[in-house]
């Protein structure tokens, strides 16, 4: 698996955790290992940016995703999930913090963070969150990914809660 994780922001991350849960979901939901990806980590004017240019939505945003070849899930019956490249995500640390200080189960920007790659991984591949099937789906994968995550690194302690919305 190709993943490049390029911190722009200027504020200190656990890029090297970003990168380990990155590959987790990504080998969790069984994608070709010799995809690409690419994880951005900007400030809250590049994202506010990013969100304004592509959403067409005021203020910066906690995570979003580019997807390139729209890669999905291999179904039970393929033997080999395609490969290709699955696209970007962008992160934001500033607001990452503040969702993780302001959670019912307060949590680190890292660990914030760690959740949204995740998120970003799952809308890369064709999740989504606007129906509330499609969300207990995605957010019901979401945390099975970042437990198991966390379970395989002995981290302790309850994991963060969604804050994504």
């Amino acid at each position: 698996m190709s993943i490049d994780v390029n911190n722009e922001s200027g504020t200190e991350v656990d890029e090297q955790a970003i990168l380990d849960i990155a590959r987790y979901a990504l080998a969790r939901m069984r994608i070709h290992p010799l995809s690409e990806l690419s994880v951005i980590v900007v400030d809250a004017d590049a994202m506010e940016q990013l969100h304004i240019q592509w959403m067409d939505l005021p203020g910066p945003t906690d995570v979003m995703s580019f997807p390139m070849d729209e890669l999905r899930p291999p179904s039970k019956d393929d033997d080999e999930p395609p490969q290709g490249l699955l696209g970007d995500i962008v992160l934001c640390p500033e607001v990452a913090k503040k969702q993780g200080e302001d959670a019912p189960t307060q949590h680190s920007m890292d660990e914030e963070l760690q959740l949204l790659t995740v998120h970003g991984v799952l809308h890369l591949l064709g999740y989504d969150h606007e129906e509330p099937d499609e969300k207990a789906e995605m957010f019901g994968l979401q945390a099975a990914i970042v437990d198991g995550w966390r379970a395989e690194k002995g981290l302790t302690g309850p994991s963060p809660a969604p804050t994504v919305s």
